[in-house]
């Protein structure tokens, strides 16, 4: 999308099996797998094994880069921005998330700036992860590495940031495979740090000194945030084939770098040196070059600006290798372009087919271009019949993702849904000519009948999106009726998901906010729903009086300039809104007048009570606030020792009248979870949460009397998403390391209407809900009184094996247990033997030990207490030959386990 994404945390510097395939393991330092690594130290805690889905959005977010294998059919991936990478899926057309396992602390390994698949052995991929340059991160990059497609990965530390989410980030690719010694990688920096070079196989990187120019282009030299102002660096490495054999590396090598004078480098003795190449063209920067070995020619894309949103001029070259000719080769003349050309890619099977896409052209669409010359002559996607008519070659079908009409009923030319913007990523399938596909800004379009454009009848473009879920998720509310889940987004707004496995038919529209920044149901009357929003002119306000699925906007009071949080009260007969630039305010009825409150400092986080109609809360630098005249007036709470900062989320518990849970803080700080019963008059601190976020709540656990309580939170020492269905006495973490979707900080919410369920809010990965297995109704304790303290382990037990994925010599796998019996187990271990020689690689959320076709599994330090009529999973890979027999017996401490 056209904004930039960042953290909550910073917004105001910068304005289990997911669906589609199998989790990927946590990152690691070299040559250490992830899971052991990663491993935390920590006291007993319960642990509960989970299904973990997205609520469907289908895309949401911008695709900058989509890689195909160039030596294995159907092996695909795509990077994102802030929301990780993922492999295609041909059975299911759809894409597996590969990145699911980045922790908190490691946040920014979301961001994928470039991706690089392995020529010679496909079963390697590369990515080159880090969100941002400057302090919005405070970890440098990592260039990470698998060997099983993405299924598990170990990570290398850089000495230096990079940006998945900076400008430039659709230019590449910056990470490159040496097509004929694969040991041999390539990686462009950002931020004046030069080339770099591994020969491991990406294990270590150093520097190549000898390259001669780090970057030069800035967007905005003036940018005190560092964001826009950061250099932009080193952009592509392309090789070129033709002049290498297999075993040794590529002699000749291009480089593309963000220098509008100096764009292009080459080597021809395998990077030992490096010299501009000659008569290249200036005034513009080159964001992709790719290489057509078999006739001899570099094809560069050129824009004036670096992307993804920038753009006003640009150009299409083409580089003859062997005599060293530069050619213009661009479909339009520059007089006539107010666009730049990125996108950019070779048809494998017909060489001397190309095509480019002008990314920066706005309005009235993006534009396509095609020749099957080598760029002599061109055809484009769309032309004018009769201004403004336009003539397309190509038809759109987007009933799988309907809201990519955008609600809109524009005038020609402009059409719905448009064909894109920001389109960096565009790709013809290397073993078919027929099948493209191109990211956008909220998606990934292609086709399968690409060819029918030189043929001159229609080609139809639809949405290749499915499983890849890339929105930014503010705020989640579940109401007791109506639709299971409203959400509010960056970007595109929010959606009522009636059917949480299908793509909503539209996201809320009148208006259409840029951004919801905050959205509330009123608690007995859960039809009347309020949202506040960001929009660059119009209401920042709007409600709906049928549960989220028609809406009207309110009147803004005088100077408000953001959507900031909004409260409905309980009856829905009044509403509480802090909106950003202007003060809380509240009103009577749907917001055509609105009075300032008086007692509450601007900016205050506001909420309601569930129960009583005329009470509402604020908190602001530390203070709570209480009105109980409708918002009219707010008092300062007595409360004392809660977090001095405004990174605080706070909500109040439906049922019960001034219940409330407060979570938040800051690193060094006061930091954690707090609950009052007493209308925020007094906050008790809960012990063991040493830091936590968000807090929610769900249906009560069968016996229990209160509802269940979710936190995205640190809890022992370990980091995860947590359930209690005492009060907060005791917690079990319910993801597990494979599951951690980086930052989960912005919202959380239980189901009120199905036990177990959570629904959280991601930085880019959409909207994560988990169900549990957890079939026995309450927690055990997980740290609690138990007449026994340490009973082992019965024997009652039932055991899921399930393989996850699988490929030429490997598979992964996942294995559930579940305690039948009656007690606790506070420490577990799982054995069985493969039949076909298989071998465990690596394995996560547990720790194994393998001799011979025996396999055994111990607990981690976390997950070791299963209370009765729970589970426990773990997840691994391993190598398989020809056959793969799943185990037919399982043992628990050496007595046998039922098999489901």
């Amino acid at each position: 999308m056209r904004r930039t994404r960042v953290l909550t945390a910073v917004l105001a510097l910068a304005a289990g099996l997911l669906t589609g395939g199998p989790p990927a393991l946590a990152a690691a330092p070299p040559d250490r797998p992830a899971a052991a690594a990663d491993a935390p130290a920590r006291s007993a805690l319960a642990a509960d094994t989970y299904t973990w889905k997205n609520a469907r959005i289908d895309g949401g977010g911008f695709v900058p880069g989509i890689v195909f294998n160039r030596s294995e059919r159907n092996l695909a991936y795509a990077r994102t921005d802030i929301g990780g990478a993922y492999r295609w899926q041909e059975q299911t057309k759809s894409w597996t998330p590969l990145l699911d396992s980045v922790g908190w602390d490691d946040w920014g390994h979301t961001g994928v700036v470039s991706l690089a698949s392995d020529p010679v052995d496909p079963d390697r991929v590369y990515a080159a992860a880090g969100t941002y340059t400057n302090d919005w991160d405070p970890n440098n990059g990592a260039v990470l590495r698998s060997a099983d497609r993405g299924a598990s990965w170990r990570k290398t530390d850089l000495p230096f940031k990079l940006g998945g989410n900076m400008p430039g980030r659709g230019m590449g690719e910056r990470l490159a495979v040496d097509p004929h010694r694969n040991s041999v990688l390539y990686l462009g920096a950002p931020s004046g740090k030069g080339l770099w070079r591994s020969t491991d196989s990406g294990a270590s990187w150093s520097k190549v000194t000898a390259f001669p120019n780090p970057g030069t282009y800035v967007q905005d030299p003036g940018d005190t945030s560092g964001y826009a102002s950061d250099n932009q660096g080193i952009v592509w490495v392309t090789f070129d084939e033709s002049t290498g054999t297999p075993g040794s590396a590529t002699r000749t090598i291009y480089v593309g770098v963000a220098d509008t004078e100096n764009a292009v480098y080459r080597s021809t003795d395998a990077g030992a040196t490096w010299a501009r190449v000659a008569g290249q063209p200036t005034g513009q920067l080159a964001h992709k070059g790719v290489l057509d070995a078999e006739n001899g020619h570099l094809y560069l894309a050129y824009s004036d600006k670096g992307g993804p949103y920038d753009g006003g001029k640009g150009r299409l070259w083409r580089y003859t290798t062997a005599t060293g000719t530069w050619t213009d080769i661009s479909p339009v003349a520059e007089a006539d372009t107010y666009y730049g050309f990125s996108g950019l890619t070779v048809d494998r099977q017909n060489p001397g087919t190309l095509m480019a896409t002008a990314y920066s052209s706005w309005w009235p669409d993006t534009q396509i271009f095609r020749s099957t010359d080598s760029g002599a002559t061109w055809t484009r996607a769309w032309d004018y019949s009769s201004y403004p008519n336009r003539a397309n070659r190509y038809t759109m079908d987007v009933s799988s993702v309907p809201w990519l009409t955008w609600g809109a009923n524009p005038s020609p030319p402009e059409q719905t849904p448009k064909l894109g913007w920001m389109t960096e990523a565009l790709e013809i399938d290397p073993f078919d000519p027929d099948r493209m596909m191109y990211g956008t800004g909220a998606t990934v379009y292609g086709t399968e009948n690409l060819t029918n454009w030189d043929r001159d009848t229609t080609f139809t473009i639809t949405p290749m999106v499915r499983g890849l879920e890339e929105t930014a998720v503010n705020d989640l509310v579940s109401p007791p009726s109506g639709a299971p889940l409203l959400s509010g987004l960056l970007d595109i707004g929010g959606f009522r998901h009636t059917d949480l496995t299908k793509v909503p038919s539209m996201m809320f529209t009148q208006p259409n906010f840029t951004a919801t920044t905050s959205l509330d149901f009123a608690e007995s009357h859960p039809n009347t729903v309020v949202r506040a929003g960001d929009l660059d002119s119009g209401p920042h306000i709007a409600f709906s009086t049928d549960n989220g699925a028609n809406w009207f906007a309110g009147t803004d009071p005088s100077g408000v300039s953001g959507g900031g949080t909004v409260a409905a009260g309980a009856d829905g007969s009044r509403f509480v809104w802090s909106p950003r630039g202007a003060g809380v305010h509240h009103t009577t009825g749907f917001g055509t007048s609105w009075s300032a409150s008086s007692g509450i400092p601007e900016g205050a986080v506001v909420e309601s009570d569930r129960v009583d109609p005329k009470t509402f809360y604020g908190f602001r630098s530390g203070k709570f606030y209480v009105s109980t005249d409708g918002g009219a007036t707010f008092t300062a709470s007595p409360a004392t020792g809660l977090p001095s900062g405004d990174s605080v989320r706070f909500k109040a518990l439906p049922g019960a009248k001034g219940d409330i849970w407060l979570a938040g803080g800051e690193s060094g700080g006061t930091y954690g979870l707090w609950h009052s019963t007493n209308g925020g008059q007094s906050f008790t601190e809960l012990q063991g949460v040493d830091e936590a976020d968000t807090v929610g709540f769900g249906k009560a656990a069968p016996g229990a009397s209160y509802q269940t309580v979710f936190t995205s939170a640190k809890i022992d020492g370990v980091r995860g998403i947590f359930r209690s269905t005492d009060q907060g006495r005791s917690w079990t973490r319910i993801n597990d390391d494979a599951h951690q979707w980086g930052w989960t900080g912005a919202a959380i919410t239980g189901d009120p209407r199905v036990y177990g369920r959570v629904y959280v809010a991601t930085n880019g990965r959409g909207i994560v809900y988990g169900d549990t297995s957890d079939t026995g109704g309450g927690d055990d304790g997980g740290g609690g009184t138990d007449p026994d303290p340490d009973p082992e382990p019965t024997g009652a037990c039932k055991v899921t094996y399930e393989i996850t994925n699988q490929w030429s010599d490997g598979f992964q796998a996942q294995v559930q247990v579940t305690n039948t019996g009656p007690d606790a187990w506070k420490g577990w271990s799982l054995t069985w033997s493969f039949t076909d020689g298989q071998r465990v690689s690596q394995l996560w959320n547990g720790v194994h030990a393998q001799s011979g076709p025996a396999v055994t599994v111990r607990n981690a330090d976390w997950n070791g207490t299963v209370a009765a009529g729970s589970s426990v999973g773990f997840g691994f890979t391993a190598s398989r030959s020809a056959t793969n027999t799943q185990p037919a017996a399982f043992a628990l401490d050496g007595r046998a386990c039922t098999v489901a």
